[in-house]
């Protein structure tokens, strides 16, 4: 499976772009899922038709989905608070059914469920061989793609506690162990440990997006405009992945006229530098004035210069 991310402002075309993209693909023969993970939802206004949180097939080829993140919101929570009880199970100052209430309206809890469904799709949807993902404007998407990384030290933070309970407990019913110059040793595996068990498996999993997001397979393009506020957020953008070590693939350069061709030059030249060393393909998309309903269909070769 590969996985393809239209990023930048909002209203500069990354939902037109990547519906375009998700088509084409589909057109080609490829098996494509096409996931808005913008609050702000418009696949199904794009392609008019009902979308909802579950994929949805709209042609042989080509299914789409829009994320529900209040929704996934509620899961992410639920299916944390028991292993998040037991982890902290030694102590009952933790009143963690106030805690999850509460953790519901936090800020973050919209990024896990974006990351949430993330990890999901790139799990269980092995048949597909394109994922198309229109991404929320550009402050939530860096903290989405950041979030395998820091979710990883989160998680290893839980086990190395989970560890010390093992440990602890192990001194309190004085079970002889293996004693060896890295430490004390339990006599049993900690694989026998339930809930050490979900923590592995949770930590893998972030590990397995964390891997997806920066290989090969991924391509991260960014949508802007000729004009000077799509400049500095695509700049954000930019300096965002760099500091994640994401691979930009491309860049394009959104609702093109030649009466713009000097902006257009300027924004391009402020994004990638006099001289692209080639390792991001910049592509201009020309302006459609036809406001035509089925506009996905464009003529411009979307796949082409993302690839």
């Amino acid at each position: 499976m590969k996985t393809i991310f239209f990023t930048g402002k909002g209203g500069v075309g990354k939902s037109s772009l990547s519906a375009t993209c998700a088509w084409q693909l589909s057109e080609k023969g490829y098996k494509t899922l096409l996931v808005s993970l913008d609050p702000a939802h418009n696949v199904a206004d794009i392609f008019e038709t009902e979308v909802g949180h579950k994929k949805s097939k709209f042609s042989t080829n080509l299914f789409l989905q829009e994320a529900n993140l209040d929704k996934a919101a509620s899961t992410y929570i639920e299916q944390n608070i028991d292993i998040l009880t037991q982890v902290y199970s030694y102590t009952r100052a933790f009143n963690f059914d106030m805690y999850f209430k509460v953790l519901r309206y936090s800020p973050g809890v919209e990024e896990y469920a974006s990351l949430t469904i993330l990890e999901e799709i790139l799990r269980k949807e092995t048949d597909l061989d394109y994922v198309v993902f229109d991404t929320p404007p550009t402050g939530l998407t860096l903290r989405i793609l950041a979030l395998p990384n820091i979710s990883i030290t989160w998680v290893d933070r839980l086990r190395r506690i989970r560890r010390q309970i093992l440990e602890k407990r192990h001194t309190i019913h004085n079970i002889t162990g293996k004693y060896s110059e890295e430490g004390f040793r339990l006599a049993y595996n900690e694989k026998d440990d339930a809930v050490m068990q979900k923590l592995n498996e949770i930590w893998q999993r972030y590990v397995n997006v964390y891997k997806a997001l920066k290989g090969e397979s991924n391509s991260i393009a960014v949508v802007f405009n000729p004009d000077y506020l799509s400049l500095k957020e695509s700049q954000r953008i930019i300096v965002g992945l760099k500091d994640l070590n994401l691979p930009l693939r491309a860049g394009f350069n959104n609702k093109y006229e030649e009466r713009l061709k000097d902006n257009a030059e300027r924004v391009e030249r402020e994004l990638f530098g006099e001289k692209p060393d080639g390792s991001v393909r910049v592509k201009r998309v020309p302006l459609d004035p036809s406001g035509r309903r089925d506009a996905y269909r464009m003529d411009f070769d979307v796949v082409d210069a993302v690839l």
